[in-house]
């Protein structure tokens, strides 16, 4: 049998009661992070998210995608 808590949630926030915002400064270190991270991708790291990112769409297009294979092999062997 599951018992069901009256209680709601509650938790304390960073915020104190107020709406959070992100600083001017803390927005300036994360661009910096983010600068320096992105700096640091080589071309394999590159070429891995555009692979990954390829898999994705074809994964989510199967069908299409073999037909569009078998169109520009169908067409490639016409012209030779």
């Amino acid at each position: 049998m599951s018992k069901i808590s009256s209680h709601t949630p509650s938790w304390d926030t960073s915020s104190f009661g107020h709406t959070a915002e992100i600083s001017p400064l803390e927005r300036s270190a994360l661009g910096d992070h983010l600068s320096q991270c992105g700096a640091l991708r080589g071309p394999l790291q590159t070429l891995q998210t555009g692979a990954d990112d390829l898999h994705d769409m074809v994964a989510g297009r199967v069908v299409t995608s073999v037909l569009v294979i078998l169109l520009l092999v169908g067409g490639s062997m016409l012209l030779l």
